[in-house]
């Protein structure tokens, strides 16, 4: 699990697709090789109206939502979903969907990154019937999130987010890709030591000993992005690390995550976080 360096109470977290006060944790999610849960984001508002975003898309983490109360609906493709008091919602990166409804309705949500991948026959977007101890959960969150702010309330939530997200995941419903195979796993490793360096898919087709066809195809099977999509979600997620935790200026951070100038990278940071870099570290080193 990732450590909660990073708390940020926010009244304008994660607009896409969540709107409204929660508390920011770590924007930073979980290194490659490692298994576990980082929490993004927490968030409960008693009135979420309207909840009407197009084309909501995140490319570096899952979303997590469930409404107390009925309205809420979500089209994912072609599929229109009514969010009732049945159903938890669950949707992995990379997967945009359409917010729907008019009216005033309570919504809990999350958004965190997981380093499971979801089997390719699983169902999308996840719909699960919430058990007690998932309600138990959120209700705890929901009181918590609406209290006055404090260290140890933060903390709470923290911790009971992680427990929920901990036994959402392990639902016998959700089926998961097995372990990466070994060629593929050293793709990974020369890709996170590289970001600086000019990541082609023949290089990293050569590496996992592969025609240039095969290795997209499974790429994508094990990744669940092609590998283009992937490398510019690691290299914007170093990005987010460096700018959080370090004083470099942003042209070096670009040249470091392998963006060839400050303006293409501040384009592709936006539109994968919603923010502009100098913003980002603002809000994270203010």
């Amino acid at each position: 699990m990732s450590d909660p360096i990073s708390r940020h109470h926010d009244l304008g977290a994660c607009e896409r697709p969540f709107s409204g006060p929660g508390i920011q944790f770590d924007p930073l999610g979980v290194k490659p090789g490692r298994t576990g849960i980082s929490l993004h984001h927490a968030g409960w508002l008693p009135a979420n109206s309207p909840w009407d975003v197009p084309g909501a898309l995140n490319p570096l983490s899952w979303r997590f939502c469930y409404s107390p109360g009925a309205g809420c609906r979500v089209r994912f493709g072609q599929r229109e979903l009514e969010l009732t008091p049945e159903h938890l919602l669950l949707i992995p990166p990379n997967h945009s969907s359409h917010c729907l409804g008019c009216n005033a309705v309570p919504l809990f949500w999350m958004a965190f990154s997981f380093t499971g991948k979801l089997a390719p026959a699983q169902p999308l977007p996840v719909l699960l019937r919430p058990r007690d101890t998932e309600l138990c959960l959120i209700r705890d969150l929901r009181e918590l999130l609406a209290a006055q702010p404090s260290r140890e309330r933060t903390e709470a939530i923290y911790r009971n987010s992680l427990a929920l997200l901990q036994v959402v995941l392990a639902r016998p419903e959700l089926s998961w890709q097995r372990p990466l195979p070994e060629n593929f796993a050293r793709v990974r490793e020369g890709i996170e030591g590289g970001l600086a360096s000019k990541l082609t898919v023949p290089l990293l087709a050569r590496w996992a000993g592969l025609s240039v066809a095969s290795f997209n195809r499974g790429f994508k099977r094990h990744f669940g992005a092609t590998p283009a999509r992937y490398v510019t979600d690691r290299r914007v997620r170093e990005a987010a690390r460096l700018l959080s935790q370090t004083a470099e200026t942003i042209e070096a951070i670009a040249e470091e995550t392998g963006f060839p100038n400050r303006y293409y990278f501040s384009r592709i940071f936006r539109q994968a976080t919603g923010e502009a870099p100098a913003g980002f570290r603002r809000r994270r080193q203010g």
